[in-house]
């Protein structure tokens, strides 16, 4: 009878369920667009584009430069040119404490990442904007470093790429942010009369000042998909016009139809279009 003599204290219920709890915390993002689960692995291999849906994530201004250049490779430009605070300006915060706090909650010393490197072997000078400082806001150094990127392209005879990404110009600095639409534009006008091409690729969300400006400049306009586009929000347009906006206004997709974008591109063809633009408009022959 001792074969049927437990030898062994019996497993406590509570213990045995925390024992096979599966954890699954970090392995797993819900989709925003489709509400499916998705493995992170599945997620970091796509691009972060859902594989369901196609629904894109945003992504920070690093790795987009790492999924443009050759290898990822790239050399960083103008890593000390950051933002002052011109007007002393205080709102719930001071302005110097609010770039403080942006760039250790974001890792980022400015909204926008510059550098340089090779695409599809052409000779490339991108920027990339990056949401997570301050709303991807346009202030005096986000536009002497794209000033800065243009004008090393013009003296290498080399492309501009740039991925917006902003809520627009930075109202801490008033005037001064306003100033850098114009200070760009005339500086994109010498890379055109240059015959140098200037890529601009819109994402999620690019509106404000951005739009008005160089992010609309662009020898090809490229969007991703389903991408917020625009100068005001949809609630203060209808409010100007008191008229019920159409469906998908100021999505990409729309913008497209209208005429105001060359092409809309999935995250995942992003590299391989690039360089097939490049091949055609660095070709001088």
């Amino acid at each position: 009878m001792s074969w049927f003599r437990r030898d062994k204290p019996k497993i406590d219920d509570q213990t045995r369920g925390e024992d096979q709890t599966v954890r699954t915390e970090g392995i797993f993002v819900k989709c925003t667009e489709c509400d499916t689960p998705l493995y992170k692995r599945d997620l970091t291999e796509s691009h972060q584009v859902c594989i369901h849906c196609g629904f894109h994530f945003r992504i920070g201004a690093r790795e987009r430069l790492e999924m443009l250049f050759d290898e990822g490779a790239y050399e960083e430009l103008d890593h000390e040119v950051v933002s002052d605070d011109p007007l002393d300006f205080v709102d719930s915060k001071p302005y110097k404490q609010r770039i403080k706090d942006a760039q250790k909650k974001s890792g980022l010393p400015e909204a926008i990442i510059s550098g340089k490197g090779s695409v599809g072997g052409h000779k490339v000078y991108a920027g990339a904007m990056d949401m997570s400082f301050i709303g991807g806001s346009m202030g005096s150094a986000v536009g002497e470093k794209i000033t800065r990127l243009i004008e090393r392209a013009l003296k290498t005879d080399g492309a501009v790429i740039i991925f917006s990404a902003s809520g627009g110009a930075r109202m801490q600095e008033g005037t001064l942010s306003l100033m850098q639409m114009a200070k760009i534009s005339v500086t994109l006008a010498k890379l055109h009369d240059a015959g140098l091409p200037f890529i601009s690729v819109l994402t999620d969300p690019t509106t404000g000042g951005v739009t008005a400006s160089f992010a609309m400049l662009g020898d090809a306009i490229i969007a991703e998909p389903k991408a917020l586009i625009g100068f005001a929000g949809p609630r203060v347009i209808e409010q100007t016009i008191r008229q019920k906006l159409p469906k998908g206004f100021q999505r990409s997709e729309f913008l497209l139809e209208h005429g105001m974008l060359d092409m809309v591109v999935d995250r995942r063809e992003m590299r391989d279009t690039i360089i097939r633009l490049l091949d055609f408009m660095m070709n001088k022959g």
